[in-house]
């Protein structure tokens, strides 16, 4: 009866033990489950859509070459007193509506009573414009004056095409009437790049 009653104490016990074991799981559980879950993917998302809402950058447009059609093209005399050549300014104002982009050269031809006499270029550098709507940008033309007392070549008109384009525009000639009569191969008319003579010579 002893040992009974001894086997019976030690169950009690280990009954005991076990039921407050399971109290135990059962509080940590309920406090586990009472606590916000928590997803590591929020975070993520939220910065997804902050990039997603921000607007791409827009690479501006670039400016397309100024044509013919778009161009006010006027020509004056520019000479200064006391220079050894004479000069003409040619200038371009953007009447397109919009940007456009020239540089280089012009093609210049002047009609003479002896036929047509074509600029050379000159040896300046001539790095492009862009050309705001109602902007101008002029370029020169140089001869040489007439004072050998002759009648020379006579000048009836100014031709000027845009760089990089075929159609031209006839001009009166501003200058000096004639040019010397010289000899020999090339000819005395330069013409420097755009941008190379100041607006309204």
């Amino acid at each position: 009866m002893r040992v009974n009653k001894l086997t019976i104490a030690a169950l009690a016990v280990v009954a005991g033990l076990s039921l407050t074991a399971c109290q135990n799981d059962d509080e940590a559980a309920a406090v586990d489950q009472s606590k916000p879950s928590v997803s590591s993917t929020e975070g993520s998302d939220d910065s997804a859509q902050g990039e997603a809402k921000e607007p791409a950058a827009k690479e501006p447009a670039a400016a397309g070459k100024c044509r013919t059609d778009e161009l006010d093209i006027k020509a004056q005399d520019s000479t200064i007193d006391g220079d050894e050549l004479s000069t003409v300014a040619v200038t371009f104002t953007n009447g397109g509506g919009h940007d456009c982009s020239v540089g280089g050269f012009a093609g210049v031809d002047l009609k003479t009573n002896a036929g047509t006499v074509s600029a050379e270029r000159s040896g300046e550098q001539a790095p492009a414009t862009v050309l705001k709507d109602g902007e101008s940008v002029s370029f020169y033309i140089s001869y040489p004056a007439n004072d050998t007392g002759g009648s020379g070549v006579r000048i009836t008109g100014l031709v000027v095409t845009p760089p990089d384009e075929t159609k031209s525009v006839t001009l009166d000639w501003p200058g000096a009437a004639s040019l010397p009569v010289t000899e020999g191969p090339g000819t005395p008319v330069k013409v420097g790049p755009i941008g190379s003579a100041g607006q309204g010579g």
